[in-house]
């Protein structure tokens, strides 16, 4: 048999294994399945498998491998599953692969960010955003900024960021070397490299805003975050005794792993206490406790920053300690995903992510949207202000305090705060011309190769004048209206920049945190939190004298 007929023919077998896959969760796991409902599952495979020979026969052009794989993985097995909901999905081998590496947390390589860049001319390179603290990479000094010629002699020139950070993973103790060009050098730099395990943090940042307020930033949810929540809790005591106040800021969490949002929410509410119960036809009904709490030790008031893109597990976390008066929850309306996915496994390390629950908060709220009309676009890119500000449709609980929520269209909060020009989604054409031509990650390089930076830095005048110049100089057009119209935001982004190149990728991430309007109003509600700490107090032990 010739190859390209065999991998066809693996490919309609894969598309077969995904639709048994499909039949036998439902045959198996419904009692009231018909003989006719099986009867027309095994007709619409019949089906699928002539369409599919009449095309590989008579297809005005051969079906090589790439375009079968393409009329399967990218066509077929997902028009199949986003006709069902938009989030059950089919993971190839690359994809799949992506998706476990991304659990566990870790990977074996040098530990950089790396980014495709056009130069002067147009011609696109590959650049280091930056290395992560602690890393191979960070280690031998390798800075932002400096431009993958090389890796073990192979020249990257043409390559893409997936290519050339596939040639940089490998074994762990292994050789890398690694040519990179820097602005400032007149010769190439070489770095040895060994290959040492990767973490990747879901925890990106936890540091003290002020004197007793910690803010934690959780990026997703892995096998890690917990565990990662439970560290920066016991440094912010070690290194303070006990916490005033938490900031904890889901903005932009896309979730991830279920039982990793049990176990962070885990550590602020009370032993027994239900996080979220799921409900499906196919499985029997769950819920998940808080297995240990916080019972015994001194509580904190506890701020959640949330957005429109806090989805999922974050919305878990985010519901649970609303619904439970432990946390006052801020920001805007959440994404609203409170459809479960399971992944099964189907053959040559390819997956299938099947939505087999709904989510409940403890209250009994269901968060997710409808999605019923809507086109997968319009799902996730299109959001209606209006229509998220009528709550006349949305089912109505109440939390363990009697407060009034909402179910049916993502979590509310309990104060809004507005984003502002901090916020990618409200970034202007000036913001985005910025960004588009890279001026604060170049004029970092630019500014560094000449000078040094201090911890107290401050981007004063002068600083601000020979950004402008920079401006001027690479052609990136501005008038002083659009400059100081987001200065705050420019000041934020410079300083970020050169202190990431200077002092490390966290210092960097800290001076964002520091100059975010949305973080500073935040702080301003933990007295609004420590309010419900008292209610809920007060209302213990009313109960308990009853």
């Amino acid at each position: 048999m010739a190859p390209r007929t065999r991998r066809a023919l693996f490919s309609v077998t894969l598309f077969l294994a995904t639709c048994a896959v499909l039949g036998s969760f439902i045959s198996e796991k419904v009692a009231a399945q018909s003989a006719s409902d099986e009867s027309t599952l095994r007709d619409s495979l019949h089906e699928f498998t002539d369409v599919y020979s009449i095309v590989e026969q008579n297809y005005a052009e051969p079906l090589d491998q790439e375009k079968t794989d393409r009329a399967i993985y990218d066509g077929a097995i997902p028009g199949m599953l986003h006709v069902l909901d938009p989030h059950s999905n089919f993971y190839d081998p690359k994809a799949f692969a992506q998706m476990r590496e991304d659990q566990h947390g870790k990977y074996y390589g040098v530990g950089m960010s790396i980014q495709p860049q056009p130069d002067k001319a147009g011609v696109i390179h590959i650049v280091v955003l930056a290395p992560f603290e602690g890393t191979p990479a960070y280690k031998a000094g390798i800075r932002p900024g400096d431009m993958i010629m090389s890796v073990d002699g192979k020249s990257a020139e043409g390559l893409d960021s997936a290519a050339v950070a596939t040639m940089l993973k490998g074994p762990k103790g292994t050789h890398v070397s690694v040519v990179m060009a820097r602005e400032g050098k007149d010769a190439p730099l070489t770095f040895d490299l060994v290959r040492d395990e990767i973490p990747r943090y879901s925890v990106d940042l936890s540091f003290m805003l002020k004197p007793g307020i910690g803010y934690i930033h959780v990026t997703n949810f892995m096998e890690t975050t917990s565990r990662e929540v439970g560290d920066a809790l016991e440094k912010f005591q070690a290194a303070n005794g006990n916490l005033h106040g938490l900031v904890v800021d889901l903005r932009g969490n896309p979730g991830g792993l279920l039982n990793e949002a049990v176990n962070m929410s885990d550590k602020f509410l009370q032993k027994g206490q239900i996080v979220v119960s799921q409900r499906g036809r196919a499985f029997p009904d769950q819920v998940y406790r808080a297995a240990h709490g916080e019972d015994g030790k001194e509580k904190y008031p506890i701020v959640v920053i949330v957005n429109r893109n806090t989805a999922s597990a974050a919305e878990i976390v985010s519901g649970a300690l609303q619904d439970h008066d432990r946390a006052l929850i801020v920001g805007e309306t959440t994404f609203g995903k409170g459809l479960v996915q399971t992944v099964f496994q189907i053959s040559e390390n390819t997956g299938l992510a099947l939505t087999t629950y709904h989510y409940y908060t403890p209250s009994g709220r269901l968060i997710q949207r409808s999605y019923d009309g809507v086109s997968l676009y319009d799902y996730y890119y299109v959001r209606d202000d209006a229509k998220k500000a009528d709550k006349s449709n949305l089912e109505v609980k109440l939390t363990d305090s009697g407060r009034t929520v909402y179910g049916g269209g993502g979590i509310t909060p309990d104060e809004k705060i507005d984003s502002g020009s901090f916020d990618p989604m409200n970034y202007n054409h000036f913001q985005g011309s910025l960004l588009q031509h890279y001026a604060f990650f170049d004029f970092s390089k630019h500014y560094l190769a000449t000078h040094t930076v201090a911890r107290d830095f401050v981007v004063d005048d002068a600083i601000l004048q020979q950004f402008k110049d920079f401006l001027k100089a690479n052609q990136v057009d501005y008038t002083d209206a659009e400059m100081n119209g987001v200065m705050d935001w420019v000041k934020s982004n410079i300083k970020s920049e050169l202190f990431t190149s200077q002092f490390g990728q966290l210092e960097g991430l800290k001076v964002r945190a520091q100059a975010d309007p949305e973080i500073g109003k935040a702080m301003t509600f933990l007295p609004e939190a420590m309010a419900l700490e008292d209610r809920d107090k007060s209302l213990q032990k009313t109960a308990s004298l009853r």
